[in-house]
Order: C-alpha cells, then structure tokens, then sequence
C-alpha cells in the first residue's frame, strides 16, 4: 500500500524526537570529537549491516550502491558521522545545532536544484518562523562570541546539514537505493578516521557507556526513521522537524547537568514548536474542510 506524506512527517517528528538527547549524552562522555568517532562510527555502522541482514530480501540490491547516487549517499553520511562529533566538541552546543538547524534550507535549495520541487510559501515562511526561533533561542548565551572553537563548531555544523540534506535529496531522488547499506557503509568509515586519528589507546578515555547508547540505539533509529521519512515526504519536511533537537537539545542539557534555558531560549524554542505545529496541522484541517489549499507533500 502507498503511504501519504503524512506518515513521511510522522515518521520525520518520531525520529527528531528520539535524536534530541544526543548532545547531552555525547557531552556527558567527555570524549573528544576523535575519540567518540570510532564508537558512534562502529556502532551506528555495525547496527545498520545487522539490520539489513535480517530485511535483506526487503532492501534493495548491494550493487545499487556502486550507482552515483549510492556513493553520494555513503559520503554524505560519512561527513554527517565525522563533523557532528567534532563541532560538539570542539563549541558550545548552542552554536553546532544552530548551524546544523540550516537543514532545511539546504534541502529546499538542492531540491530545487536536482529535483525540480519548488518549495511551497508555508514551508519557506516556516523556515524563516523556526530560524528566526532559534536565533532567539541562541542569542542570550554569552558563550557565542566569535572566536576559532565557535568557528570551527559553526563550520562543522554547517557542514553536517549539507550532509544531511544531501542524504534526504538523493533517498528522495533515487528510493531504489539500499538504505541500511549506504548509512552504515558511510558510519563505518567515520569510525574509521576516528580510530586512525585518535588511536586505539585514547578511544576509552570517558564515559563510554553515554556514546555507546548513541551509537547503538538513538542514532540508528532516529537517522532511519529521517532518512526512511524522506522517501515519502519532501526533503524540506524531514529537515523543518530536525529542528526540534536545536530546541530540545538544551533543554536535555538542561535536565542532565543543570545549564537551566535562559528566557530567550524558552522564547525561542515555543517560536519553533508552534511554527512546526502550524506548518503540519493547518493543512491537514483545511483539507478537512474541504478548502483548495497546496499541499506541502
């Protein structure tokens, strides 16, 4: 049976959610970006192989990763697994999940570009409610002056939204490709780097157990439930509900070590949620009603 966009969203909102308490747990670790590398990279890796050996004869074929399309997605996740990790470490979370909350722009704008799918009104004024959201939620920290560790968090932020949207276009272009395979192909690799670099002695220098959680239960359901959510709804839907870890995220850190939210944070994080809940309800109770509204699908 076909499914509608509106289970790609619901299965978009089940994984963001599952991902929110992923920096708390990976600050918690105390491990550098190096160090938590091999253990996100191998797990998330090893864990995505184990699930496509138990649905091989529902996945695709191995062969269509060697198609343009599969190596872009590979390398794509391998960037995503190696510069989260590193900007996390390297910055003030603040500053990573907002450059990371530029998903859905590049989504919108490499959809256009490779798919030809103009983003509706609702979703770009969305984009603009949730970013504008968020730099209010960002912009009363005193930890977000412009110095090289906020500018390498930024950069390796913003380069894991790329990454990101990356993967949600191609699964969106090309669905035939075999998920498990290429998102744990590109985890192995980073774990890979991660292992070369940091070395075999310096890797259980922390609190292991915190980024074996990570690796081995909230990164592989949320990065299927996305990636999965992408063959069914518009890029720049999967990456609009990412955006509930850049809100959630701190209010994790909140609860695990005590950094309580600042008032422009709460501001800024309802800004977002009620931006999100509009974009996805107005439309579903206009259609309802029977009135002649575009589908953000």
């Amino acid at each position: 049976m076909q499914r509608s966009s509106r289970f790609g969203i619901a299965l978009a909102a089940f994984g963001a959610l599952v991902l929110t308490p992923d920096a708390l747990l990976m600050r918690i670790s105390g491990l550098d970006g190096w160090q938590m590398m091999p253990w996100r990279g191998f797990g998330v890796g090893a864990m995505f192989w184990l699930a496509w050996a138990c649905l091989a004869r529902r996945e695709a074929p191995l062969h269509r990763l060697l198609r343009p399309a599969g190596l872009v997605l590979i390398l794509a996740q391998f960037f995503n697994a190696l510069l989260f990790p590193m900007g996390i470490a390297a910055a003030p979370v603040a500053v990573v999940l907002l450059a990371v909350a530029t998903v859905p722009v590049w989504s919108a704008l490499l959809s256009w570009l490779l798919l030809g799918e103009p983003a509706s009104r609702a979703t770009w004024a969305t984009i603009v409610a949730v970013l504008a959201g968020i730099g209010i939620a960002v912009s009363g920290h005193g930890d977000l002056a412009l110095n090289a560790a906020a500018l390498t968090g930024a950069l390796c932020g913003l380069g894991a939204a790329l990454s990101l949207a990356t993967t949600f276009v191609s699964l969106r272009r090309a669905p035939e490709l075999p998920l498990l395979p290429a998102l744990g192909t590109g985890s192995l690799l980073a774990g890979l780097a991660g292992l070369i670099v940091a070395g075999p002695g310096r890797i259980a220098d922390g609190n292991v157990a915190m980024i074996l959680i990570t690796a081995l239960l909230i990164l592989p359901i949320s990065f299927f439930s996305l990636s999965q959510a992408s063959r069914y709804t518009q890029a720049a839907n999967v990456s609009l509900l990412m955006l509930l870890e850049t809100v959630l995220g701190p209010l994790w850190v909140w609860v695990g070590l005590g950094e309580a939210p600042t008032p422009r944070m709460l501001a800024g994080g309802a800004i977002v949620l009620a931006s999100l809940a509009l974009y996805i309800l107005l439309p579903r109770r206009r259609r309802r009603t029977g009135a002649e509204v575009p589908v953000n699908a």
